[in-house]
């Protein structure tokens, strides 16, 4: 066997194992967040993204304290850009195709406004920090990295706030899939035992997937940068993609929308905060591109959420942002 074809099906391999530890993941975080009380927002805002960005995060941090050179810490940067670019957009878009593939509506429906409604909230807190985390990109002073603290406490007070807030606990969730025949409601300490293995598995599977995809692209004839802006990130984000996919398919929208707001959140703030403190945050065109599009796709999405008018096609039609900056970097590099 060929070494593409070997990369091809690891390729697809770690695809598969990611999507399934994401059915432990997603079924462990409900049972988790059904047994502390948090609610289903807070369970898919905090919980659940938490769980599927922390190591994202983690690699950003890796790449930006410890990275070799400037070009590894330039991905981390990158890494930070991208990660909102491809939440907002692709993986909205992903909840909106499933929606319309399994037939489920959404229109007209009270508690549906009321959600979304909700959700335009988290929409305007990332928009007002991504819109500062862009700025500091192209400005330089003194104090800079200093600010990477004000961008931890803005996600604490995030975190506070969803927490106090986290909505009404929805109907009981698929029984523990390890517990399955166990009579009554799943233990805590079991849920989290499902949970943190799931997110192992989710994690090193997403590593392979990234190591087959980089070994791809000089093989496609793609340049490093594209690779790293187009399609890394997307293979970063997918246990989140994943994560919307089964609970969209289980009928639980609220727990895929509340996933992908809150892991946006997290990409909004954390991994800024490394990249302040540890490298100069100044941002090329291409990032800066990335961060324009990402401000256009929330502020469709803030006004459209807000006014409580959502429609599966306008989730879905959010992937043409995502074409749009793929676009607009192909021509920029060419």
């Amino acid at each position: 066997m060929n070494a593409l074809a070997t990369h091809v099906l690891l390729l697809l391999g770690s695809a598969a194992v990611i999507y399934f530890a994401c059915e432990f993941f997603v079924n462990g975080v409900e049972w988790t967040g059904r047994r502390l009380s948090v609610g289903d927002t807070a369970t898919g805002t905090i919980l659940a993204a938490f769980g599927t960005a922390l190591p994202e995060s983690v690699v950003t941090f890796v790449a930006v304290v410890f990275g070799k050179g400037d070009a590894q810490r330039e991905l981390g940067v990158g890494a930070a850009l991208g990660g909102p670019l491809v939440l907002s957009t692709i993986a909205y878009a992903t909840v909106g195709l499933v929606l319309i593939l399994t037939r489920q509506p959404l229109r007209g429906q009270a508690n549906v406004r009321q959600d979304f409604r909700r959700l335009s909230g988290d929409q305007g807190w990332f928009l007002a920090i991504f819109v500062v985390k862009l700025a500091l990109g192209l400005v330089a002073f003194a104090f800079k990295p200093w600010l990477g603290f004000l961008f931890l406490a803005a996600y604490g007070l995030y975190f506070w706030q969803e927490i106090r807030g986290g909505g009404a606990a929805g109907e009981a969730p698929e029984p523990l899939i390890i517990a399955r025949g166990r009579p009554g409601e799943a233990p805590l300490g079991l849920s989290l035992v499902q949970t943190l293995a799931a997110l192992l598995v989710i994690f090193g599977a997403s590593r392979l997937f990234v190591i087959q995809l980089d070994a791809l692209g000089p093989t496609l004839g793609l340049k490093p940068q594209l690779l790293a802006l187009l399609l890394s990130p997307i293979a970063t984000e997918l246990p989140e993609t994943m994560n919307a996919i089964i609970w969209v398919r289980q009928g639980k929208h609220r727990l895929a929308l509340a996933n992908i707001s809150g892991a946006m959140m997290i990409q909004a703030t954390v991994p800024t905060a490394f990249g302040l403190f540890f490298t100069p945050w100044r941002l090329d065109h291409s990032l800066v591109l990335a961060g324009a599009v990402t401000i256009l796709a929330i502020a469709a999405m803030f006004v459209t959420f807000r006014r409580g008018v959502i429609s599966r096609a306008f989730l879905a039609s959010m992937s043409l942002f995502y074409a749009l900056f793929a676009t607009l970097l192909v021509l920029l590099h060419l």
